[in-house]
């Protein structure tokens, strides 16, 4: 790659990968909505609301480890130097242009004129501020990882800005773009400290007002916001758990999104005169994981009996309703170093029996198996439980709040679970770092804490490795012995899909699953 280089090229380098992350619409299934043409100006005093089955559990970039919770304040609250369009293609944000300068060191040109919600204005100092702040060991973030390349940040001057790393990182891009990179006010930083969850300071076209647990969180337009301004006054992401009443809600128009939609009303979202359906391919996977420190699942034989008994294609089917498609490995199809050549898992009791049999559990043994609330869970873990009774393991389900659940996950209290990684950046290290490396053992996400030094040294090869064709032979070599070794069983490639009132234009759901919704008018 010629070092010297501006962002056009950098943006064409990327085309071929996120062109095929579109979302797709057919019948009364919508992809990305525009305004209608010729149609009335919609007021601009209207509050869009959005139900949503459950809570964000932390609302600090550095902090949050699941999408429900950084769609929230993603290019609403908090805003990176680059962003991603809906082809995943990098296109300027709070940067107006960037380059490499060499291997390891980047230069962004930074947005004139832009303040935080608190007033302090965005410069080149507020960027050193929040990368500092990500990788300051007494802050304790488990997204330091995705830093951790980053030596220095050099302010040129107050609109310009380098970043110094040890070693050549390909994915910098994508993690800047990805909510991790969000910019901080450094005000709220010194002010809030690891409280900054309960206060959002960004940039975005929307403020923070509050955040009732449990109920809902209010934003507020922005009225002195650097870009094009939304076209409402408030958005409130209501929390309703209950799947039939947030859809009724955006029937009967007391709410305008429903999300996530359960796959089991797919066709009353279809068949309804008042509802679109949005659907598109995501970046993300379903997985059934174990704890890989805890017996049995220490053991790589129970994990690989389980991944021969487990009939992924009747749950999809069953389950989800074919939304979705069969995954081999963590890692989708469309993300960059997935492997067509990965050898996976068969369904085959009785080499399942067998194994168990060999590990020391001829008649099996009894488990647990823990989920979330969301109600396709609910209803894989009571098929799971059915086929692996097959094989003589007794399978009991535990049912937690989300939040709840995602806290059980990271402290590594789960035996054997329902889970999903919703990869926002389109990019392996993403996936593979975050999943399968021992330093993100829990909060970081490797939430199946396996422990592997082959695929932690090939993980740190494949994020410096700059020659996309190597790195996916480095990637397909880690994904091969993950399989080998089974810390998971893969159940399905994601799609994301909600109920959108036909009043609704502007609408759509990005790749990596955040909800967009800045574009947004209510006719």
């Amino acid at each position: 790659m010629n070092k010297s280089k501006w962002m056009n090229t950098l943006l064409v380098s990327v085309l071929s990968v996120g062109i095929v992350l579109a979302g797709c619409s057919s019948g009364s299934e919508q992809g990305t909505s525009t305004t209608v043409a010729g149609a009335d100006p919609a007021p601009t005093n209207q509050t869009l609301i959005i139900a949503r089955q459950s809570d964000a559990n932390n609302l600090d970039p550095h902090f949050i480890s699941a999408i429900n919770a950084a769609s929230v304040v993603q290019h609403k609250v908090y805003e990176g130097l680059i962003a991603r369009d809906e082809n995943m293609v990098f296109k300027p944000l709070l940067a107006t242009e960037w380059k490499q300068l060499d291997d390891v060191t980047w230069e962004f040109k930074l947005r004139e004129g832009v303040t935080f919600h608190d007033g302090t204005p965005f410069n080149a100092e507020a960027v050193k501020a929040t990368i500092g702040r990500v990788l300051d060991e007494k802050v304790g973030s488990p997204r330091a990882g995705q830093f951790k390349m980053i030596t220095e940040v050099k302010v040129i001057d107050d609109y310009t800005v380098q970043f110094k790393l040890a070693y050549p990182y390909s994915p910098l891009l994508s993690i800047l773009a990805n909510h991790e990179g969000s910019i901080i006010s450094p005000k709220a930083i010194e002010q809030y400290g690891k409280d900054l969850s309960k206060h959002p300071v960004g940039t975005g076209p929307l403020v923070f007002e509050s955040w009732t647990p449990g109920q809902e969180i209010v934003l507020v337009k922005n009225d002195k916001y650097w870009g094009e301004p939304i076209k409402f006054a408030k958005a409130v992401f209501k929390v309703v758990p209950e799947d039939t009443t947030r859809i009724a809600m955006v029937e009967t128009g007391e709410a305008h999104i429903a999300e996530p939609l359960p796959v089991t009303e797919i066709e009353r979202v279809k068949n309804s005169p008042q509802l679109d359906l949005y659907r598109t391919a995501g970046l993300g996977t379903d997985f059934i994981g174990f704890n890989n420190k805890k017996k049995p699942y220490d053991d790589v034989r129970v994990r690989q009996a389980i991944n021969y008994a487990i009939e992924t294609d009747a749950i999809i089917q069953g389950v989800y309703n074919n939304i979705g498609t069969r995954a081999n490995s963590a890692m989708s199809p469309k993300v960059l170093g997935y492997s067509e050549s990965l050898k996976s898992y068969s369904f085959d009791p009785n080499k399942a029996k067998a194994l168990l049999k060999e590990a020391g559990y001829p008649n099996g043994f009894k488990t647990t198996i823990w989920t979330g609330d969301r109600k396709e869970r609910i209803n894989a873990a009571e098929v799971i439980q059915s086929q692996l009774k097959g094989i003589g393991i007794d399978v009991e389900i535990k049912v937690l709040e989300y939040g709840a659940y995602l806290d059980a996950e990271d402290n590594g209290e789960t035996d054997m679970f329902i889970s999903g990684w919703g990869n926002a950046t389109g990019d392996a290290d993403y996936n593979q770092y975050n999943l399968f490396h021992s330093a993100s053992l829990g909060k970081g996400g490797n939430t199946t804490f396996y422990v592997n030094p082959e695929v932690d040294k090939l993980i740190e090869q494949g994020r410096r490795e700059q020659d996309t064709e190597k790195r996916k032979q480095i990637y397909a070599q880690a994904l091969q012995i993950e399989a080998d070794e089974a810390p998971m069983v893969p159940i399905r490639n994601l799609e994301h899909v909600a109920a959108v009132g036909k009043n609704i234009k502007g609408f759509w759901i990005s790749p990596s699953g955040y909800m967009m919704i800045n574009n947004i008018t209510i006719q």
